[in-house]
């Protein structure tokens, strides 16, 4: 049998047939001794899916991660030289990688220089180099704004940092690398109004606009309301897209809180806070799901702050239970089951399904601990009891919605926890079978029974398993759900030249 030609992945010239890298001789050289100061790729190396995913999430940490793991390169790019690229340390730029992201405007320009980033898939503007916005043509975008700019400040993974009240709105300069950069360049009221409410009507976008400009005259309970729908559809589409579609515009959400919550009148702030409060919620999980744990707890923290601000006691505790979820991923038994503990035990009226699920995640904390497989089976019990009797809530919704097929689930991992692998995998495979879960939470599911099946010592069903899971992960940028996979591929090592775990070992190589 012939193998097929295999061409360099740099320039294209046929490889050597016992050549089993990417690149061709010349290419390796290049890239191995040609390194006093970054390469200039190609316009296609920005637009490969891990590239475009890190550009998407916002955090420059994880865009110079997947600028030195390349294929471009030909091998990975070690830290110590990418950080003499920027003027860091090793160190530094690993904090940069692996921490939340960086905020400081002028380290996000120099970064994006260094590296050759092209202008219109930063999140920011570098000086001279206004993106187009989203919808209009250049000459839109060279032209005068129509309404007085207010002045931006993007981050990610952190709050947004704020001016005082005289320079939000009418400082009309800003130094930047040394130079003087018109704040024209900043996005509009009426720019920033339709990147919050991408699908709202002209009435919305006009009180929007408004509120953005005078926050005490024009945000009103009526532009809270369009801001909490919008979050709303964030939500919903989370489930099929993934978080780094829906995150720029819960960011932008965040941003809107930040920066006008002390500008509003007395009896909107509450509501506005309220508002603050889900959406940081919601921020802390799309960062869990996109692997961004310091991130996650920071949002965390200020959805509890915006939370006791609000007086939302309810928010409160299903805060703790998503911090207690958060522990769990981190593998923190003892945590798990404190933070579950105090979420059932505060002074708050929780929604019957959220009653529910605290209970089921005390239970998976139990286990976790080693108690009796018994205490955690009667939480499991009284979890679903509550589900079953459950009637209308004088309590209004909070979180997503808790029903059996989430039982399941979350039974499921009890029983991983308890080292009872082969009742997990049936728990995942009649949740499965519903076909009611979202495209990305079917995903991670699948990888999660793929666990259970290694565990229980089935490797083709494993395979299976993590196969489609790790095709739904690519489509929903989710490391959870890769993350899993590559601790079935660990699990299954015993069976590595088995056919089923060779190709998902191999699978799992070439997704990176």
């Amino acid at each position: 049998m012939t193998r097929p030609q295999r061409g360099c992945a740099r320039c294209g010239y046929r490889l050597a047939a016992d050549n089993l890298g990417q690149h061709c001789g010349p290419c390796q050289r290049t890239s191995t001794h040609d390194r006093s100061a970054p390469p200039k790729p190609p316009a296609e190396f920005w637009h490969v899916d891990h590239m475009r995913d890190a550009l998407a999430s916002w955090h420059m940490g994880r865009v110079i991660y997947a600028y030195r793991s390349h294929p471009y390169h030909g091998q990975t790019l070690s830290q110590e030289l990418v950080s003499g690229w920027l003027g860091l340390t090793q160190p530094q730029l690993s904090r940069l990688e692996n921490g939340r992201a960086p905020e400081e405007l002028s380290k996000l320009i120099r970064y994006s220089d260094v590296l050759g980033i092209p202008a219109d898939l930063l999140w920011f503007d570098r000086p001279g180099e206004t993106r187009q916005p989203a919808g209009g043509t250049e000459d839109e975008a060279a032209a005068p704004p129509s309404s007085p700019p207010i002045k931006i400040v993007k981050t990610y993974g952190s709050a947004p940092q704020e001016d005082g009240p005289d320079d939000r709105l009418d400082e009309r300069n800003q130094k930047v690398d040394g130079r003087r950069q018109e704040t024209s360049d900043e996005p509009t009221a009426n720019e920033l109004a339709a990147r919050l409410l991408p699908e709202a009507t002209i009435e919305e976008l006009s009180r929007l606009s408004a509120s953005l400009r005078d926050a005490y005259r024009f945000l009103d309970s009526d532009v809270v309301a369009s801001v909490a729908r919008q979050l709303d559809r964030c939500k919903s589409d989370d489930g099929k897209t993934g978080p780094a579609q829906v995150l720029p515009t819960v960011l932008a959400i965040l941003e809107l809180v930040s920066q006008q919550v002390r500008d509003v009148r007395a009896e909107v702030r509450r509501q506005l806070l309220t508002v603050g409060a889900d959406s940081a919620e919601f921020a802390g999980w799309l960062y869990r799901d996109l692997h961004d744990p310091a991130s996650a707890a920071h949002w965390y923290d200020r959805a509890m702050e915006w939370a006791q601000a609000a007086q939302e006691l309810p928010m409160q505790g299903y805060i703790l239970l998503r911090k207690s979820q958060m522990a769990y991923g981190d593998r923190d038994a003892a945590r798990v089951l404190v933070l579950a503990q105090a979420a059932g035990s505060g002074p708050w009226q929780l929604p019957t399904h959220v009653k529910a699920e605290v209970l089921q995640q005390e239970a998976r904390g139990l286990a976790m601990t080693g108690e009796p497989i018994g205490l955690a089976e009667r939480k499991l019990g009284e979890a679903r009891t509550l589900l079953r009797d459950a009637v209308a809530d004088s309590v209004a919704p909070l979180g997503p919605s808790y029903d059996e097929g989430t039982w399941l689930l979350r039974s499921a991992t009890c029983y991983i926890e308890a080292g009872k692998p082969q009742l997990a995998a049936q728990l995942y495979a009649e949740a499965l079978a519903r076909g009611t879960l979202a495209r990305r939470d079917e995903g991670y599911y699948r990888a999660r029974r793929a666990v259970a099946c290694a565990l229980a010592g089935d490797p083709d069903d494993a395979s299976h398993e993590g196969l489609a899971a790790l095709e739904v992960a690519d489509t929903t940028s989710s490391q959870r759900t890769r993350r899993e996979v590559r601790r079935v591929v660990r699990i299954l090592t015993p069976w590595q030249r088995h056919r089923g775990p060779r190709e998902l070992r191999l699978a799992v190589q070439a997704y990176g």
